[in-house]
C-alpha cells in the first residue's frame, strides 16, 4: 500500500488493485430537481418499500422527507432509506452508528445536495450542504455530474451504499498548495457499482475547494467543507453508512443492490 497519490492537485489514499472493471456511463441528460418543500410522502415515489422494512422506510420517510428541500429524482430519498435498512436488516453487526450521509448527485455543483441524518432519532443532524463529485465525471451546463464509474484510475464518483470505516489524518493540494484535514475510509457494498472504493482511494473528506457557494471537483471523493467534515466524520466513523445518489445512470437506477430490493 502506497500513502498517498497526488492526482490533479488532489491527495488520494491509494492502494494496490486488482484488474479495473469498465466504466459505467451515465445517461448523457440530468433529471430535472424535484422541489420537495411541502411534499408529502404519498407523491414521493411510484416504487413503494417492501418487505420487513418497509414500515422503517415509511416512518423515516414521514419524518425526514420535509427536510430535504430540493432532490433531483421522486425516489431518491426512499431508495436511500430502503439501501439503509435492507442492509442493516441484514449486516446488524457492521452498522454500528446511527449516523447515514445522503448526496444526491442529480443535483448540480452549486446546489447544496448532502445531508447527514441521525436514523434512531429520526433526526436531520446537518443539510443540506455542498458536496464535491468527482472530476472524471465530468458536468453538463448546470454543474451536474453524467458519468459514474467503480474503476482505477478514472477519478469519477461511484453510486451506491458504503459502509464508513476508520476516520485518519487526510491531506491532499489545492491550487498547488498543501493542506491538512480529516478523511474517512469507505467500504463499497454495492457490488459492482462501487465495491473498489477502499482500493481506489475513495474517501470522504474536508477541502478547501468546497464552499457554502459551491463545490469543485475531486477524484471521485464525496468532500465537504473543512469545518463541516471536522464535526461529522467523526459520527460517522466506524459503522455509519453513506449513499450516493443520482438518477443519470440508468443501469444503476434499475439495479442498485439494497437500494431496489
Amino acid at each position: 500500500m502506497r500513502p498517498f497519490l497526488v492526482l490533479s492537485g488532489i491527495a488520494q489514499t491509494a492502494f494496490i488493485m486488482s484488474s479495473a472493471a469498465p466504466a459505467a456511463f451515465a445517461e448523457p441528460v440530468a433529471a430535472p430537481s424535484v422541489n420537495m418543500t411541502g411534499a408529502t410522502v404519498s407523491n414521493m415515489s411510484a416504487v413503494a418499500a417492501k418487505g420487513p422494512t418497509a414500515p422503517l422506510v415509511e416512518d423515516a420517510l414521514n419524518a425526514l422527507s420535509s427536510r430535504v428541500t430540493k432532490m433531483s429524482h421522486p425516489d431518491a430519498l426512499r431508495m436511500a432509506f430502503q439501501a439503509y435498512y435492507n442492509y442493516k436488516a441484514a449486516h446488524p453487526s457492521e452498522v454500528r452508528n446511527p449516523y447515514f450521509y445522503f448526496v444526491d448527485y442529480g443535483l448540480g455543483k452549486g446546489t447544496p445536495r448532502g445531508y447527514v441524518f441521525d436514523m434512531d432519532h429520526k433526526k436531520l443532524v446537518e443539510g443540506p450542504f455542498t458536496v464535491a463529485a468527482g472530476r472524471g465525471s465530468g458536468e453538463n451546463s448546470k454543474g451536474v455530474p453524467v458519468r459514474f464509474s467503480n474503476s482505477s484510475g478514472s477519478g469519477t464518483s461511484s453510486l451506491g451504499l458504503f459502509v464508513a470505516k476508520n476516520s485518519y489524518a487526510f491531506s491532499g493540494h489545492s491550487g498547488g498548495k498543501l493542506y491538512r484535514s480529516i478523511g474517512l475510509r469507505l467500504q463499497g457494498v454495492s457490488g459492482s457499482f462501487n465495491n473498489r472504493a477502499l482500493s481506489r482511494g475513495v474517501v470522504v473528506h474536508g477541502a478547501p475547494y468546497v464552499t457554502s457557494r459551491g463545490a469543485g471537483r475531486s477524484q471521485g471523493c464525496p468532500a465537504m467543507e473543512q469545518a463541516r467534515a471536522h464535526r461529522l466524520i467523526p459520527r460517522l466513523a466506524n459503522g455509519g453508512l453513506v449513499f450516493l445518489f443520482s438518477p443519470n445512470n440508468s443501469s444503476w437506477m434499475q439495479n442498485a443492490p439494497w437500494a431496489t430490493a
